[in-house]
């Protein structure tokens, strides 16, 4: 009896990460040691509304809604801003990668994820929440228009990556990055050693 009090098993190991995790699932217990992309290095949606738009001028601006502090319409607050903010933001999607932005579009389209009107960019800083009319202005688009603009956020994506003086082809081979500190309410990310700690 006594010999298996002190077998500790992975199946035991991984039930008492899940509840002091406090999840409900082993799947989300691999989420939680799975590296999440980081964003950090990616331009701010400020920075390249005025491209796509540029590139892609019949696109709406639905830049007409009051900013709540200043009382004037805001009109950096744009259909495009508010889509790369959404994309990146709320939904934390990859911005180089043509599938997520077909998902995104999909949410505003009604067919993939619902968008909290609360969590939509815009809700806290504009006097009416835009979500509606954004949605609208998705719709309208023809299958070739919303293609369009697709390509041109992964193609801007990309070009910024290739710009970058510090992309990964130019960094030294012993360069290590920082490892960036977690959210207050995001969960640890593995670190080497931890597996050893888990060895009794």
């Amino acid at each position: 009896m006594r010999s298996q009090a002190k077998l500790i098993t992975p199946a035991r190991v991984v039930s008492l990460l899940v509840l002091i995790a406090g999840l409900n699932a082993p799947d989300q217990l691999l989420d939680a040691f799975t590296p999440q992309p980081s964003y950090a290095q990616t331009p701010e949606p400020q920075e390249l509304w005025q491209r796509v738009y540029q590139q892609l001028p019949n696109l709406p601006l639905e830049n007409k809604y009051v900013s709540k502090e200043t009382g004037k319409v805001a009109q950096d607050s744009n259909l495009v801003t508010r889509l790369l903010q959404y994309h990146l933001y709320v939904k934390g999607r990859a911005p180089n990668y043509r599938l997520d932005w077909k998902l995104t579009l999909a949410d505003y389209l009604g067919a993939n994820e619902l968008i909290s009107e609360t969590a939509y960019p815009g809700n806290d800083t504009l006097k009416t929440n835009p979500l509606e009319s954004d949605r609208q202005a998705i719709a309208k688009l023809s299958r070739q228009q919303r293609n369009d603009l697709i390509q041109t956020l992964v193609s801007l994506f990309a070009q910024n990556e290739q710009d970058k003086p510090n992309s990964v082809n130019n960094t030294p081979e012993r360069a290590i990055a920082p490892s960036p500190s977690p959210a207050p309410d995001s969960p640890l990310q593995p670190r080497p050693g931890d597996a050893e700690r888990l060895k009794l």
